[in-house]
């Protein structure tokens, strides 16, 4: 899953793709790279990010999605309204950081059309949500609240067979409990659904390697935890640098097969 955000303040590439233009080429770069599905968002979800209006949001986005047929896209929205014009416009995924807690209507959006989603968990919410945050087991109680939220989709009318699951790394996390997430991945794909990872470029990887202050991790340490959680059963990697990723983990699933084709 290649990233686009066409924002001024994502914390990795903000406003590198607010032009429609260069984010439907940037769009278009991730595809040729090999990225199955680009994912397409209009509003941060950084810690202290600040919301958009539904006007702003589809502003950035619809400009963006209407240029990309024949590209398998998703959209990153909480807001219903968000996803029922995103959906229209032809994309396929609801990539929710909420998972449908956010906005009554996002459920019922998603299953009129028939669409996919991916259920994320966060502890609080985007401006809050790294003020100390806190569990007694973050792999069971991230698998728990997944579970009880695909239970909430299919009841919504959304086909089991439609939703992947992402435990949120850096969403109401320590840097020690998304290295928890990543070890205990195994118990979230026993849920039965896909499970994606977003760990690229997150503060983490490069507090793993000892810069305590950096914003950022890199593309090299990114590839690196990719890899790890593939080893344990992740399926979709949302990624800035897809190329790389695209090359790392082919060449992990051929070590898994224990064939080259």
């Amino acid at each position: 899953m290649g990233v686009v955000n066409v924002t001024p303040d994502s914390f990795s590439d903000g406003g590198d793709n607010l032009d429609p233009t260069i984010a439907v080429a940037t769009a278009r770069r991730l595809r040729d790279e090999g990225a199955a599905l680009i994912d397409v968002g209009g509003e941060s979800t950084r810690p202290g990010a600040d919301a958009v209006s539904v006007e702003e949001e589809l502003g950035r986005v619809l400009p963006v999605l209407e240029q990309l047929a024949g590209i398998p896209a998703s959209i990153d929205t909480s807001k219903a309204e968000v996803a029922r014009q995103a959906l229209a416009a032809g994309a396929l995924l609801v990539n929710d950081v909420t998972a449908l807690r956010g906005d009554p209507g996002l459920a019922g959006a998603i299953a009129d059309a028939g669409a996919y989603v991916c259920l994320m968990h966060m502890q609080g919410e985007p401006r809050t949500m790294q003020v100390a945050p806190r569990y007694d087991d973050v792999v069971g109680e991230v698998a728990a609240f997944l579970e009880e939220r695909l239970g909430v989709a299919v009841a919504a009318g959304i086909p089991e067979d439609h939703v992947c699951l992402d435990p949120g790394i850096g969403f109401g996390k320590t840097p020690d409990q998304n290295l928890e997430l990543i070890r205990g991945l195994e118990r979230l794909c026993r849920i039965g659904r896909p499970v994606l990872v977003g760990l690229s470029r997150k503060s983490t990887l490069a507090r793993a390697l000892g810069d305590l202050s950096a914003k950022v991790g890199t593309d090299a340490a990114s590839v690196g935890a990719a890899v790890a959680a593939f080893d344990r059963g992740a399926t979709i990697f949302r990624a800035h640098a897809v190329a790389v990723h695209v090359e790392a983990l082919a060449a992990a699933a051929a070590i898994e097969r224990g064939s080259v084709t």
